[in-house]
């Protein structure tokens, strides 16, 4: 026995009003960018590159003057050690350019000194990494009292 199908039909369904959609920027295939900033931040880069570049040849030429003014010091502190010790076969200004590095360009002088003391000033180029252009010595003095 078939039961006779009772169907019961729904009602329409009646469409709420939505607000209208706003947007500021066009929308394109990727998303909400526009296609005119594609390749801004590479543009941006390329700015800001040549400022990094010198923000750390500074750096490295900063480091450079104060290893100048290191191996200055040492190489004073050399010589005016081995002048004050009562050997006159050995020769400062020798010790004093065995201190330094070899990469380094440094003289050794006498500066003063008396009877009880002696006094001795090394001087070192300061290296460049930027061919041409100088940077000076590094200078320090060192007073030892003799033996």
């Amino acid at each position: 026995m078939t039961v006779p199908h009772t169907h019961r039909r729904r009602p329409p369904r009646t469409r709420q009003a939505r607000p209208p959609r706003t947007r500021c920027l066009p929308r394109t295939r990727r998303g909400d960018r526009r296609s005119g900033d594609r390749g801004q931040v590479a543009i941006e880069y390329v700015g800001l590159l040549p400022i990094l570049l010198l923000v750390g040849l500074a750096a490295i030429q900063l480091g450079l003057a104060v290893y100048a003014v290191q191996q200055a010091g040492t190489a004073a502190r050399a010589a005016a050690r081995v002048a004050s010790q009562a050997h006159p076969a050995a020769d400062p200004q020798t010790a004093g350019r065995a201190a330094v590095s070899d990469w380094l360009t440094a003289s050794i002088s006498r500066s003063g000194g008396g009877f009880d003391s002696v006094e001795y000033t090394a001087r070192v180029d300061v290296p460049s990494i930027i061919p041409g252009v100088g940077f000076g010595t590094a200078q320090r003095s060192v007073t030892m009292p003799r033996d």
